[in-house]
């Protein structure tokens, strides 16, 4: 064949694209092969014991129990079409659907009802003395030390510390200098997946200053270089763009220098920045959602993971029991109502969440993580039969495109889809045998390759 270009001709060119190819690759590597938590459950310093994750897991549970008798009561509390009172039709498909989520979060709430956890120093907290806050971060760095020793932590911890404004900057670094040093002093190190929240970001040098500090704290401390990460929260529209309009958040990432690992919306902070009435401020609102988009165009596909925000109403009955342990049968009936409406807007919200994309939020209160967890299993449980039908159709054809019913699908879609297994058995939400449905191994979902899939099956043809 003819050709009008010759090699010495397309070297620069080459050479362009292999320098712009590397750079892509370099910044947006794609899904991460670590496991992302479903949610983080914040809690006050103050109230940091050792044995916290237990206790809210002991929390989570006598709120399941107490609320939810069965599979279709559990159902009805979370407002699922079909389940509004106890005699009203499902078919076997929901039914079934709803048995396996109520199954699968009890057992979930069994053995890892808390993924992430953070000591708050921030809005959980409050402005206290510096002795009083002083004390607060040594014991509750002893109490995390005491639980990285005796195996009890969750997967991944870490501390919110206060915004680095000019009113809160010396005592956020303060607090952040003896939680490190005190648990780098007990002898046992760093939890393996340690993180400091940085709440109302607003400037790259913010971002910067916490960095430097991670940085003394590791080398004078005897800590792994990098091995601290940084939450940023995205709480205002100042860390959304800069004075001349340009998209920040990129940059507020590359002023971690690397050590950035999620971005969250502090949904409530940032509708308030927005300047929208109290009354309006929504986990749902159209404002909300805007900066979800932004920051999911921004960081999709890079390193960093995306978290959203809370929901602000808490299931907490307004009853307490008296003396005797007692309680009225109105004040029940008023405690489960107020419990189960909560629960249902969680459940709408963490459900508003995944839908977007977003498939990581916060719980402020342990009541509100079999609702949490119910959200998770009934997205994953409710996507598993198309899903199923859509990968097993791409394997069973290797590396040709497919329709299935209405859908016309691609490499990028084959990898989604592998991405939806991944993540709903990561949180338990999907079983073994849900995967291997698909065609796949368990050994190919770990890899979580599409492409590297389909060479194994045009390698077999062969």
């Amino acid at each position: 064949m003819k050709t009008t270009l010759n090699e010495t001709d397309l070297a620069p060119v080459m050479s362009a694209l292999s320098e712009a190819n590397g750079i892509f690759s370099r910044r947006f590597p794609g899904v991460s092969m670590s496991r992302q938590p479903v949610h983080t459950v914040y809690g006050g310093a103050h109230l940091y014991k050792p044995g916290a994750a237990a206790r809210l897991t002991q929390l989570a549970q006598q709120s399941l129990s107490t609320y939810a008798s069965d599979y279709a009561d559990f159902a009805g509390a979370l407002g699922i079409q079909g389940y509004e009172t106890a005699q009203s039709p499902v078919s076997d498909a929901e039914a079934h659907i709803a048995r396996l989520m109520f199954e699968r979060v009890s057992t979930k709430l069994a053995s890892e009802a808390v993924e992430d956890h953070r000591v708050d120093f921030e809005d959980g907290y409050g402005s206290r003395p510096d002795a009083e806050e002083d004390q607060h971060a040594f014991a509750a760095a002893t109490a995390m030390a005491e639980g990285l020793a005796a195996g009890t932590l969750p997967s991944q911890v870490g501390l919110r510390i206060k915004a680095l404004t000019e009113e809160a900057r010396v005592r956020a670094l303060q607090t952040l200098d003896i939680f490190i040093t005190t648990l780098a002093a007990s002898g046992h190190g760093l939890p393996l997946r340690f993180v400091v929240t940085l709440p109302k970001v607003t400037s790259e040098a913010q971002v910067a200053a916490l960095a430097d500090c991670l940085d003394l704290l590791e080398q004078r401390c005897g800590l792994e270089t990098g091995g601290i990460h940084i939450e940023l929260m995205i709480e205002t529209v100042q860390s959304m763009l800069t004075p001349a309009g340009e998209i920040r958040i990129p940059a507020l990432v590359g002023a971690g220098r690397g050590r950035v690992s999620c971005a969250i919306l502090g949904t409530f902070d940032y509708t308030a920045s927005c300047n929208i009435a109290s009354n309006y401020q929504d986990h749902r609102h159209p404002a909300a959602d805007f900066a979800r988009n932004l920051m999911q165009v921004c960081l999709t596909g890079t390193p960093v993971t995306l978290c959203d925000g809370i929901t602000n109403i808490m299931p907490i009955g307004p009853h307490r029991p008296d003396r005797d342990g007692s309680l009225s049968a109105t004040q029940l009936e008023e405690n489960r109502q107020v419990v189960r409406g909560a629960w249902q807007v969680h459940f709408n919200n963490v459900m508003h969440s995944l839908k977007r994309g977003y498939y990581q939020g916060w719980d402020l209160n342990p009541a509100q993580i079999p609702a949490r967890f119910a959200a998770v299993y009934y997205f994953f449980l409710t996507g598993l039969d198309d899903a199923t039908a859509r990968l097993k159709t791409f394997v069973d054809r290797a590396a040709q495109a497919s329709l299935v019913g209405n859908t016309f699908d691609d490499a990028a879609t084959g990898q989604g889809l592998v991405n939806f297994f991944v993540s709903g058995l990561n949180c338990g939400a999907l079983s073994e045998e849900d995967v291997v449905r698909t065609g796949i191994t368990l050994e190919e979902l770990k890899g979580r390759s599409f492409l590297r899939i389909v060479e194994n099956r045009t390698q077999v043809t062969e």
